[in-house]
């Protein structure tokens, strides 16, 4: 065994920052719970000063979190701290998180203070914390472009003072590996042993998780991640690529996580579906690249031994690769061991629904697969409150004819039903919808993807549309791509009404 790293997720905070990302509380609760099952230490669930939502989120996110610690971000403010100290009072291991800027480039342009008054800040913000919770983290901002003398003395002040983990983030990501390793093995061999130091890192130069990486091997003990590597910018470090990279190479390394590494892909479709943020084909360890083999020379090899060109099972992030199938006269006990199998554990009435989803999906597909079962499950357990439902859809387009296209929704007992025209099938019936729910969006961003393979290949539609100044995403899967682009677009439009719902 090497030595624990612990891993501090910041998908729910810094994750949220990403340009186009937003999540409602419910959304933040189901990240939480998957985070937990995969086995991260700390939680970062929000910044609870910026708003009532993120406040409401690391409340409710305290609420159900038991095996990990929840942490809330705190300027080095009186009124921050004591709403991140009110925030985690439902938390069972809660930390606050304190940072403040102290690189000379900040402190000039930024706050205008000088070193004196940086250290008596940061002094009085993390007393101020420790006598409402024990676990404080303090974090000096642009740490990378911080004099190193300055920076350590500002972390001895701190820890002194009561912080029990000194984070050094590359807030701009500007520091390169071999740098970086030097400065972190500076602090270390100077810092109390007791004093845990972590590292965060941004990847505006692609750096980031190099960079966290040589600070692990230099001596730091908590990585702070996000998964998919979204955040602020360009992003954060990639959890899943330090935890893989870890495992993989920890003849190197010689370093371990807590990370249940079956739960990655599972926990990356679930942070890129409710944020909206797309992962890019070619991204390492869960881009829809990552196992793929087109060139002649490789496809054979794999055929011969996957470890030709293959130094990651598929198998060990969770990724489906059984080939066995279930069709429309499966039962509900064999979709449930198939399930179990895929590692979901499901209540009768969640049973029920997939049941009935796998039925429909069953009768247009001949056969249905791990991957189909993943999406369905995604599509399914998402925690979205429905105001709308497709109950029936029928589009005509083609050759000199204009799309038409006939939609009627469900809301409650109620039946409505609207034709409308367009530029083509699926413009039509967004039209039909708006129409009918009296919502204009315009669409911002629209793809279609092949989820499984074959003529009856189970399409997934995902897309951003906006309203009211601020992008909403969209998802939804089926064999009929317009049908799944139109339930994309109804999920969309519903996930706004329930947004609308909790912020009012």
């Amino acid at each position: 065994m090497g030595r624990l790293i612990r891993i501090f997720d910041t998908t729910l905070r810094d994750g949220e920052q990403s340009p186009g990302a937003s999540l409602t509380v419910p959304d933040k609760v189901r990240i939480a719970r998957q985070l937990e099952d995969l086995g991260v230490d700390v939680i970062e669930a929000g910044f609870p000063v910026s708003s009532p939502g993120d406040f409401q989120s690391v409340r409710e996110v305290g609420k159900i979190i038991k095996k990990c610690q929840v942490a809330a971000l705190a300027r080095a403010l009186p009124q921050d701290i004591d709403a991140g100290l009110k925030a985690l009072e439902t938390a069972a291991k809660p930390r606050l998180h304190v940072f403040l800027a102290t690189s000379k480039i900040h402190r000039q342009y930024k706050l205008g203070k000088a070193k004196s008054e940086i250290l008596r800040i940061a002094v009085e913000a993390v007393s101020r914390a420790r006598k409402g919770v024990a676990d404080v983290e303090f974090s000096p901002e642009d740490a990378t472009r911080t004099e190193p003398k300055f920076l350590l003395e500002v972390a001895e002040a701190v820890a002194e003072a009561g912080a029990g983990t000194i984070n050094i983030p590359d807030t701009v990501g500007y520091t390169v590996p071999e740098e970086f390793g030097k400065l972190i093995a500076f602090l270390r061999a100077r810092l109390d042993k007791k004093i845990r130091i972590s590292v965060h890192c941004h990847n505006d130069l692609g750096l980031a998780v190099a960079n966290s990486l040589t600070a692990l091997a230099a001596g730091a003990d908590q990585v702070e991640v996000a998964i998919n590597g979204i955040g602020e910018r360009a992003g954060n470090a990639s959890l899943e690529e330090i935890a893989v990279g870890l495992h993989i190479r920890r003849d190197s390394w010689k370093l371990e996580t807590n990370i249940n590494l079956a739960e990655i892909y599972r926990t990356s479709r679930l942070v890129s579906n409710l944020t909206g943020l797309i992962v890019q084909r070619n991204k390492a360890v869960v881009g829809e690249n990552a196992f793929a083999h087109e060139a002649g020379i490789h496809q054979d090899g794999i055929l011969k031994d996957r470890r030709t060109y293959e130094i990651i099972e598929p198998s060990l992030i969770g990724v489906p690769e059984s080939v066995l199938v279930l069709g429309k006269h499966s039962g509900r006990h064999a979709l449930a061991n198939r399930l179990l199998r895929l590692g979901y554990r499901l209540k009768d009435t969640e049973l029920q629904k997939i049941f009935i989803r796998f039925k429909e999906l069953a009768d247009k597909k001949k056969e249905v697969n791990d991957q189909d079962l993943v999406a369905l499950m995604e599509e399914v357990l998402m925690p979205l409150t429905e105001t709308y439902t497709l109950d029936y859809l029928s589009t005509t387009s083609g050759t000199n004819t204009v799309p038409m296209a006939t939609v009627r929704l469900k809301k409650g007992k109620e039946i409505l039903q609207a034709i409308s025209s367009g530029d083509g099938p699926v413009d039509a019936a967004c039209h039909a919808v708006d129409q009918l729910t009296g919502i204009s969006a315009r669409l911002t961003d629209y793809r279609i993807t092949a989820v499984t393979g074959g003529k009856d290949a189970l399409g997934e539609a995902s897309l951003k549309i906006a309203i009211d100044n601020r992008e909403v995403p969209g998802r939804a899967v089926s064999t009929d791509i317009i049908e799944a682009s139109v339930k994309a677009y109804l999920n969309a439009v519903n996930r706004h009404l329930q947004n609308k719902r909790i912020n009012s």
